[in-house]
């Protein structure tokens, strides 16, 4: 692929607004069009079933609206969005936290993905030169960039301290937009999210609060997906015949609690079930 070192007057307007830029920016691919909401997403490499199904629900409902998909190249949760992106026709930026140079891009396992988004119209960019390895220092410079460039920052999920962190709070620093997605209290990958919020992050539950959020006009039931229902899910609403607390239930399941847990988390999300007083029901 060929690497191009852009003029600095050619940089996106918004990495030129922050604090420190970067002096020097690479390129693979082409910057897609600067009228576009450039919506980052992160999280966890280490993610759950919930949080991939959010991630590719949520990038779903973006689909044919002027979004562009910004993330790290990072396995987990960058890839995820990535993919979902590419296969919605929505162009993807990603930034690793190396040179562009395919001898050291990170991680090697991502050099399919990134030719994809190329070819599908996004780019790679990096500030650091071509064949500049990854290190534990450059992913933090790294995530700079991927707030600075975004309007907004979603993220899926994080644990309490993590790398995912580190871009919220550079782009609550740049004065970007960021958002979370909410999860169990019981699930480690949850907690920097559910604190994010507890700090003043958007809580985010559905591609709908992404569009309000930016004054995009549409129609919710345009958004409605209808998806499989798991097996874990069904066992869970044939046993919901009436309200239950969610101890009794994890009891009667007789099924690992962190994975009782994540499921709950993702039937609330998509409106299968609901809680309150400390008793869940079927919707």
């Amino acid at each position: 692929m060929n690497i191009r070192k852009l003029e600095t007057s050619k940089f996106p307007s918004l990495l030129k607004e922050i604090p420190i830029p970067p002096k020097e920016l690479y390129i693979i691919g082409e910057f897609p069009p600067e009228d576009k909401i450039y919506l980052a997403v992160v999280g966890s490499r280490k993610f759950t079933t919930y949080g991939k199904e959010v991630c590719e629900r949520i990038i779903y409902g973006l689909k044919g609206f002027n979004f562009v998909i910004v993330s790290g190249l990072a396995l987990g949760i960058d890839s995820i969005a990535h993919r979902v992106a590419i296969t919605n026709n929505l162009p993807t930026i990603a930034i690793p936290g190396s040179g562009l140079d395919e001898k050291v891009l990170h991680p090697y396992s991502h050099k399919k993905l990134a030719d994809q988004i190329v070819e599908a119209g996004g780019c790679l960019i990096s500030e650091f030169e071509p064949e500049m390895p990854a290190g534990l220092h450059t992913f933090p410079i790294r995530n700079r960039i991927i707030a600075g460039i975004s309007h907004g920052v979603l993220v899926i999920e994080a644990a309490e301290r993590s790398g995912t962190l580190i871009t919220a709070n550079f782009a609550l620093e740049f004065n970007r937009d960021v958002f979370a997605v909410p999860g169990s209290i019981f699930n480690e990958n949850s907690k920097g999210t559910n604190k994010l919020i507890k700090m003043g992050a958007a809580p985010i539950i559905s591609a709908e609060d992404i569009l309000d959020a930016y004054n995009i006009v549409h129609s919710g039931e345009n958004l409605k997906i209808n998806f499989p229902v798991s097996p874990l899910e069904q066992k869970i609403l044939e046993t919901l015949i009436e309200p239950i607390n969610r101890d009794d239930l994890i009891r009667k399941l007789g099924l690992p609690a962190t994975e009782i847990n994540s499921t709950l988390s993702l039937m609330l999300l998509n409106g299968l079930i609901k809680e309150s007083g400390g008793e869940i029901y079927r919707n």
